[in-house]
C-alpha cells in the first residue's frame, strides 16, 4: 500500500518544561513514525479484508492518503483544512468517516497538526476522540496530549497524562521520555517527591534506555530542592 512510503521516520528533548513546545517539534519524527506504523497496520489489514468488504474503509483510506503527503511535507494547514484540488482535509475527513479505522487515524493526524501549528486546544480537542489500544501509536497520541496541557497550563493534567503515556508504552523509546517530561513539570510545580518517583521509575525500569544515562542528575537535583 502507497502508505508505506515513509517508514524510516523517527526521536530527543530538552531540559526545561518551558521548551516543553519542543518536544513536538524535535520529536516530532518519533510521532510520524508512530502514525505511519498505524497507517501501515491499518493498511495491512484493510488490504487484507477491508478492500474488499467495506467500501466505505476503501473510501476513507483514499481520501486521507493526499493528507499523509501533505503531513509528510510538514504542510499543516493543507493537510488540516484542505486544498483546492479535492482534497478536504483531516478535519472533515475525521468527521466524515467517522467511526471508520482511517477516520479514526484523521483523528490523530489532525490533532498532531493542531500542535504542530501551535493550537494546542484544537489539538487536544481531535488527539482525544483518536481510539487505540497498542503499545506505540496510542502512547505517542497521550504524549502529545500531555504536552499539550503543559502549553495550556494545565500542569497537573499533563503530568497525569504523561505518566499514563509512559505505563501504555512500557518501552525503553518511549516511557523514559514521558517520565522525564512528567518530573519536570512536577518539579516546576514544587512536587518534589512525585518528581523524584517518575525520574526513579526510569532508572529501576529503563535502565538500558538512553535518558537513563544521565537519569541520577535528575534524582540528584530534585532531591535536594
Amino acid at each position: 500500500m502507497s502508505q508505506q512510503k515513509n517508514t524510516n521516520d523517527l526521536l530527543n528533548m530538552d531540559e526545561t518544561i518551558s521548551n516543553s513546545e519542543d518536544f513536538l517539534i524535535k520529536n516530532k519524527n518519533l510521532l510520524l513514525g508512530a502514525v505511519i506504523a498505524l497507517v501501515v497496520i491499518v493498511g495491512g489489514y484493510m488490504a487484507y479484508k477491508n478492500f474488499v468488504s467495506e467500501p466505505k474503509e476503501l473510501k476513507a483510506s483514499e481520501a486521507i492518503f493526499k493528507g499523509e503527503q501533505y503531513f509528510g511535507a510538514d504542510n499543516y494547514e493543507a493537510a488540516l483544512n484542505g486544498d483546492s484540488l479535492g482534497f478536504a482535509g483531516f478535519v472533515k475527513l475525521a468527521d466524515e468517516f467517522s467511526g471508520t479505522k482511517a477516520g479514526n487515524l484523521a483523528n490523530a493526524y489532525a490533532g498532531i497538526c493542531y500542535a504542530q501549528l501551535g493550537k494546542y486546544e484544537d489539538a487536544e480537542k481531535y488527539l482525544s476522540k483518536f481510539d487505540g489500544d497498542d503499545q506505540l501509536v496510542a502512547p505517542a497520541i497521550l504524549g502529545t496530549m500531555g504536552n499539550c496541557y503543559a502549553q495550556m497550563g494545565q500542569l497537573d493534567k499533563a503530568a497525569a497524562t504523561l505518566i499514563k503515556a509512559a505505563k501504555r508504552a512500557n518501552s525503553l523509546s518511549l516511557s523514559p521520555i514521558y517520565l522525564i517530561q512528567a518530573g519536570q513539570i512536577l518539579e516546576k510545580q514544587g512536587k518534589n517527591a512525585e518528581a523524584v518517583e517518575a525520574y526513579k521509575t526510569v532508572k529501576k525500569d529503563y535502565a538500558n534506555s538512553y535518558q537513563a544515562m544521565d537519569i541520577d542528575k535528575y534524582i540528584e537535583r530534585a532531591s535536594i530542592k
